[in-house]
């Protein structure tokens, strides 16, 4: 994508991909219709769909938000990781169908506007009043914002630290959501069923995350050993490193991918330029360090993509001595060649 925009071309894989989404999720929404009506035929066809949609979001959006974790404990996530965006707006859409019913069904054709009405009409001190459309009216904004700027386009115009930031929002967004889904439930349902898988799915969320982050703060809590004159550190030994493999370690708070290939030992930033991905955590491939969430690719000694690709990320000057890896803390210019260290 760095090297120019054009119409996405779906291969084999991606077309099944999308027709498996799209297959599931129509064949949730119909089986929630189903048993909705059976279980409870007085109920209005606007509130089986308002539930049938907003569920298939909220279930949708769980799925989404485990993605990631998951795939840092095991690669065969790593194809859905890939094409989490396609979840993400069909995840969006499904919320705006969820919200444009609900806004249609309650709050149009009254005096007050409706916009005015998802923000005013639940006001109230009790639980039985409190204002939960409001919440879920903030989380389908971030989430537009974020399908909006779904596409490459945006992450490269933005620059990869904006664009992950907005994209950050997910977390509000989920947040928000909760708050609506739990307090829109107790406006009509008394069964604390729904209420427990809300939570069951929140606790399921924050378990994975908290587990993922904890296996990142064991690479930055790897101690580096005190730097020598020249400035360098002691980072890892040599036997650490898997041939043809990165080791993940921290220096002064940067996280640093220390490859060896080839009989060599080089050092670049653990930190993919597309979207601030793990590199550390990636496979080498084709001579090339390859981040695991977009297969975004960097040669180790001088931390630039291949052509036609632009990326660049920093490099880190090292040294091998007595089986030992040192690493001097101070990065260079992204895209700077430094000349790796044989391994005797």
């Amino acid at each position: 994508m760095s090297v120019s925009y054009k119409g996405v071309g779906w291969n084999a894989f991606k077309k099944k991909y999308d027709q498996l989404l799209v297959g599931v999720i129509v064949l949730y929404l119909v089986a929630f219709v189903g048993v909705t009506l059976a279980m409870h035929p007085s109920t209005t066809p606007e509130i089986v769909l308002i539930r049938a949609f907003g569920t298939a979001g909220i279930i949708l959006l769980h799925f989404i938000l485990a993605i990631g974790p998951l795939a840092r404990f095991d690669r065969r996530w790593l194809p859905v990781l890939y094409n989490r965006r396609h979840l993400g707006v069909a995840m969006f859409l499904l919320g705006f169908i969820h919200a444009l019913i609900a806004i249609l069904t309650y709050h149009v054709g009254g005096e007050t506007n409706p916009f005015e009405s998802i923000l005013t009409s639940d006001a109230g001190v009790t639980v039985g009043t409190f204002p939960f459309q409001g919440f879920g009216f903030i989380a389908l904004l971030i989430l537009f914002a974020m399908a909006a700027t779904s596409h490459d386009f945006w992450l490269a115009n933005l620059t990869a630290p904006v664009w992950k930031t907005l994209h950050m929002g997910v977390y509000f967004a989920y947040a928000a959501l909760i708050i609506h889904v739990a307090f829109g439930v107790l406006q009509a349902e008394v069964s604390p069923v729904y209420v427990a898988l809300t939570l069951a799915g929140f606790i399921t969320i924050a378990g994975l995350h908290l587990a993922a982050g904890l296996r990142t703060c064991g690479i930055d809590a790897r101690p580096t050993r005190s730097p020598e004159e020249d400035g360098f550190v002691e980072v890892c030994l040599v036997s650490d490193i898997p041939e043809d493999a990165a080791h993940g370690v921290s220096v002064k708070g940067e996280r640093v991918a220390v490859v060896k290939w080839q009989g060599k030992i080089s050092a670049v930033s653990g930190v993919c330029q597309h979207q601030n991905g793990p590199l550390a955590e990636g496979k080498f491939v084709f001579g090339c360090l390859t981040c695991p969430w977009h297969g975004y690719q960097y040669r180790p000694d001088n931390g630039c993509s291949p052509e036609p690709f632009t990326e660049k990320i920093p490099t880190f000057q090292v040294r091998v001595a007595d089986g030992k890896v040192y690493l001097h803390p101070t990065p260079n210019e992204a895209g700077t060649f430094v000349e790796p260290a044989l391994v005797p």
